[in-house]
């Protein structure tokens, strides 16, 4: 078995995911044969992996586990995120398992499941390892919630029965640093902090000197190490954003050509669909949070993916963004629907068999000359495919429940291995398709902003992201201890 070191977290979104990109990106720049993992996973922000001797498709694993295996330089798998949690409302979420479908489960139910899981989240740790030098793995939450300890599968759970030693992550930008790293010393049973080789500090800003005596103090609460402190890391703002929590603190940045309103689904899904247009210098991209309207100057409106099409239909509405999305369309202005929000533009979303919840319909936008009927079976793949209106090609993923037919279906978006996708308006203004990517193509987007009378900045996206990953790596190298993480790791 390959050598491994685990990163948990004093809380959610202390910077667990970049800290193993760079981590990653790191061992390999090393010469290592790396690879990450994450044994338990929450997100709709979904990527299609590969299933090991399935050429059925794709399944499905979390965004960061993706990302981490880029910086792996290695092919995403489904057993790098063996169990991911996609939630549907406040209490129940899907299951996903090893890529596929597991079942649906309440949060009271699902620490019944935990059980069971484990042995698949065993089974992917085994398969991960085969050949390589090093896993860096990631935690999911905090080993402190000792309440959810008995049935683990994320955190200590595994570390102790897979024996992965642990270097702990305290967020120094929420504050009460100090406080969260002692504190888990202090609340962790003994078989849990023995697991524990030492902690860093992370998203630090200004002069680290002043910190010098929280450190002190860290080291008389706990006796543990410090492998270093990183500075806040601008590069991870150039790369993709996996939870949602990170919406809630996106500001609109400076006025720029073109504004892309994105208005803040309940249940959004995939948002880093819109971080290609974010990299643009002459595109200003606004995250409407619920409460606010979509802002009258905007010159595209995206409509995001959802993991709950018809609740996150009835609470568009409920916004008053319907009519704002209506005034948007008289003014001239450009709309686009992806995955859930191309069904929302639609005159009907029917879900018969009650597969999103007790809401079998809902009149959709009325943007579209289409309807959707959602289906039981998930389609899950990568894709290749070619845009229609500019004859150029794109590459993506696929994951959406549910069949949308109509009149405006005979007007295309692409062509999706040989099959036509989506529906584009009469006028060419408005836009829906399944594939998630769209705009990470460097031709179509150049060609799409023109339409809107922007010139494009000539990103190569995908390169920006490479670029972005070694700039991580290079500030970890300079600011921890990574010869000994990486010499600790067993």
């Amino acid at each position: 078995m390959a050598k491994a070191i685990m990163l948990q977290g004093t809380g959610s979104d202390v910077g667990k995911t970049v800290l193993v990109a760079g981590l990653c990106r790191a061992a390999k720049k090393r010469g290592l044969k790396v690879r990450p993992f994450k044994p338990q996973n929450m997100s709709n922000n979904a990527a299609v992996a590969d299933i090991p001797g399935d050429k059925a498709g794709g399944g499905e694993i979390g965004r960061a586990q993706w990302l981490q295996a880029i910086a792996c330089g290695v092919t995403p798998s489904v057993h790098m995120n063996p169990v991911l949690l996609k939630p549907q409302t406040d209490v129940g979420a899907q299951v996903i398992v090893q890529g596929k479908m597991f079942g649906e489960a309440w949060a009271r139910d699902y620490q019944a499941m935990k059980g069971q899981l484990m042995d698949a989240v065993l089974d992917s740790w085994g398969k991960v390892g085969e050949g390589v030098d090093l896993i860096i793995v990631e935690g999911a939450g905090s080993p402190a919630e000792i309440n959810l300890r008995s049935r683990d599968i994320a955190n200590m759970g595994f570390a102790t029965r897979a024996d992965v030693p642990v270097v702990l992550v305290g967020d120094i930008d929420r504050g009460g640093v100090i406080a969260s790293v002692a504190g888990t010393h202090l609340i962790l049973p003994e078989e849990d902090r023995r697991m524990i080789v030492g902690y860093l500090i992370n998203k630090f800003r200004g002069d680290v000197s002043l910190f010098d005596d929280g450190l002190k103090s860290i080291e008389t609460f706990t006796g543990w190490r410090c492998f270093g402190i990183v500075p806040w890391l601008k590069a991870a703002g150039r790369l993709p954003s996996e939870d949602s929590v990170v919406l809630e603190r996106l500001a609109s940045g400076e006025a720029r050509a073109l504004k892309v309103a994105v208005p803040v689904l309940g249940r959004i899904a995939n948002f880093d669909d819109l971080d290609p247009l974010k990299a643009e210098p002459q595109v200003e991209v606004v995250f409407v949070p619920p409460g606010k309207p979509l802002p009258a100057d905007a010159g595209l409106v995206v409509i995001p993916g959802s993991k709950s099409t018809i609740g996150d239909l009835l609470k568009f509405r409920e916004n008053g963004w319907d009519r704002d999305l209506l005034a948007h369309r008289e003014r001239g202005g450009h709309v686009v629907g992806i995955c859930g929000g191309f069904q929302m533009l639609g005159r009907m979303v029917r879900d018969p068999d009650g597969i999103e919840g007790s809401v079998t319909e809902a009149e959709g936008l009325g943007l579209l000359d289409v309807e959707t009927v959602m289906e039981p079976e998930k389609t899950v793949r990568n894709v290749s495919a070619r845009s229609v209106q500019y004859d150029l090609p794109l590459e993506g993923y696929e994951i959406h429940l549910g069949r949308t037919t109509g009149p405006d279906t005979l007007r295309p978006s692409a062509i999706i291995n040989g099959i036509e996708d989506g529906a584009v308006s009469a006028d060419g203004k408005v836009l829906g398709t399944y594939m998630h990517g769209l705009f990470g193509a460097d031709g179509f987007r150049g060609k799409f902003l023109e339409s809107l009378g922007i010139k494009s900045g000539g990103i190569d996206y995908r390169a920006e992201v490479e670029r972005a990953l070694d700039e991580v790596a290079a500030e970890l190298e300079t600011h921890l201890d990574c010869d000994a993480i990486f010499a600790l790791a067993r």
